[in-house]
C-alpha cells in the first residue's frame, strides 16, 4: 500500500487523503504514512501542499539520502531518522510533525513503521499522546533495533576470539564483515543520537512535555547503542591482536621444528659427506660392516642432539603423535614456502574479501531482532 492514514481519535484506517482531511475535527489528528516516496513523488508533494510543509524539505524527503537531523520550520518540524533493515543496511524515514499531523515518508519497507502501525491498531492508547509522542515512539523502536544488534555482538565476539586463538584463516573475512556491519550502523547511530538530543531539548510548542520524555527515552536507547559500538570496535581490535599473536606463535612452533630438524641433520650430513669424498684410504671404507658402524655413529649423534635439546629446554618430550604432527607441519611449510614465493611474483598476494561476508553476524544470531518491540 502506497499511503495509509490512521485517524487517531476515531481509530479509523483510511487511504483517501482528501476524505481524511475533510473528516478531521478540531481535536483530531492524523498519522499519514507514505511508502515508495520516490515512485510517488506527486503524492508526497500533494500532502505537503495540503498541510503547508516546507517544499524543499519535501523534495529532500523524496530524493535525498540524509543523515538523521532535526529541522524546525516554526509551524512544523522535520525529524529525519534511520532504521536498520534485516540485511544490516540502513534506511531513511522522514517524520513531519505538525500540531495535528504526523507524516512519515520512506522509500523502502520499514519493519519499525509496520510494527508501530500494527501496535497502534491493537493498542489505541499509543495514540493518546499526539503526533510528537508517536514520532518519539517510532524513533525509540528504530533505535532499539540497532541497540539489540550491537548487543548481540558480545556473544558473536566470543566465537571470533575462539577462532583467533586457533589462528583460523577464515577469521580475517569474518572480522572484515563484522566491521563493515558495525560501521554501517555507526554512520546512522551517531547522527541519530545528536538529532534525538536536539528533539528532547527542543524549544518548540509542537513537542509537549510527554513528547520530550519519550524522546529522552529514545535518546537513552541510541546512546546505549553508541557506547556498545565503541566497545565493539575495541573488542575487534583486541581480537585481531589475539589472531596475530596466535599466528606468530604457530609460525614460531614451525620454525622451532624446522630448526631442530636442521640441527639434527647437519652433523649427519657431515658424516655422509666425509665418506662421500673420493679418497681411497678413508677409515672403515673397505670393511665389510663399515656401513653399520657409520650408521651407528649417526644414530648416536642424533640421540645426543635430541637429548641436548631436551636438557636445554628447547623442546619437551611430546607423544609420538604430537611429534609426527609437528614435524609434518614443519615439513609441509618448508615445502610450501618456495611455491608461495614463486606465486607471489606472478600474482598479487592480496585477495579481496568475498561478497556475502555478512554471514559473520548472521551465522548464529544471539537473539532475534524484532521490529515489533514497542515501549
Amino acid at each position: 500500500m502506497t499511503v495509509q492514514i490512521l485517524h487517531a481519535n476515531k481509530m479509523v484506517e483510511m487511504t483517501d487523503l482528501d476524505h481524511a482531511l475533510h473528516e478531521m475535527g478540531d481535536d483530531d489528528w492524523l498519522w499519514i504514512d507514505i511508502g515508495e516516496a520516490s515512485a510517488n513523488s506527486s503524492l508526497v508533494v500533494q500532502v505537503g501542499e495540503a498541510l503547508g510543509l516546507d517544499p524543499i524539505a519535501i523534495s529532500d524527503a523524496v530524493n535525498e539520502d540524509d543523515l538523521p537531523k532535526l529541522d524546525d520550520f516554526g509551524d512544523h518540524l522535520l525529524l529525519v531518522l534511520r532504521g536498520l533493515a534485516d540485511d544490516m543496511t540502513t534506511y531513511e524515514v522522514d517524520c513531519f510533525i505538525t500540531a495535528n499531523h504526523l507524516v512519515t515518508v520512506r522509500n523502502t519497507e520499514s519493519p519499525a513503521i509496520n510494527a508501530m502501525w500494527t501496535q497502534c491498531r491493537l493498542q489505541p492508547g499509543l495514540l493518546s499522546g499526539g503526533p510528537d509522542e508517536l514520532a518519539a515512539r517510532i524513533a525509540d523502536v528504530m533505535s532499539r533495533r540497532m541497540a539489540l544488534v550491537v548487543e548481540s555482538f558480545d556473544e558473536r565476539n566470543d566465537e571470533l576470539i575462539d577462532a583467533a586463538l586457533r589462528a583460523d584463516p577464515d577469521l580475517i573475512a569474518d572480522l572484515t564483515a563484522v566491521r563493515q556491519d558495525l560501521a554501517e550502523i555507526r554512520r546512522a547511530v551517531l547522527p541519530q543520537r545528536e538529532a534525538l538530543d536536539q528533539a528532547r531539548r527542543a524549544d518548540s510548542p509542537l513537542i509537549t512535555v510527554g513528547g520530550s520524555r519519550r524522546f529522552s527515552d529514545a535518546f537513552d536507547v541510541i546512546s546505549r547503542a553508541a557506547y556498545g559500538l565503541d566497545a565493539a570496535r575495541t573488542a575487534l581490535a583486541e581480537t585481531l591482536d589475539a589472531y596475530q599473536g596466535s599466528e606468530a606463535r604457530l609460525a614460531t612452533d614451525v620454525s622451532r621444528v624446522l630448526t631442530i630438524y636442521a640441527a639434527i641433520m647437519l652433523p649427519l650430513t657431515v658424516v655422509t659427506s666425509f665418506y662421500g669424498m673420493n679418497f681411497e684410504n678413508l677409515p672403515l671404507l673397505r670393511r665389510q660392516h663399515g656401513w653399520v658402524l657409520a650408521a651407528t655413529l649417526m644414530v648416536i649423534i642424533m640421540t645426543l642432539s635430541l637429548g641436548m635439546f631436551v636438557s636445554l629446554g628447547w623442546m619437551r618430550r611430546p607423544s609420538g603423535g604430537e611429534t609426527t604432527k609437528a614435524l609434518g607441519r614443519g615439513l609441509y611449510e618448508a615445502a610450501r614456502t618456495p611455491v608461495v614465493l614463486v606465486a607471489s611474483l606472478v600474482q598479487a598476494p592480496v585477495r579481496p574479501v568475498a561478497k556475502g561476508a555478512r554471514k559473520a553476524l548472521a551465522r548464529r544470531p544471539a537473539r532475534r531482532v524484532r521490529g515489533d518491540e514497542t515501549r
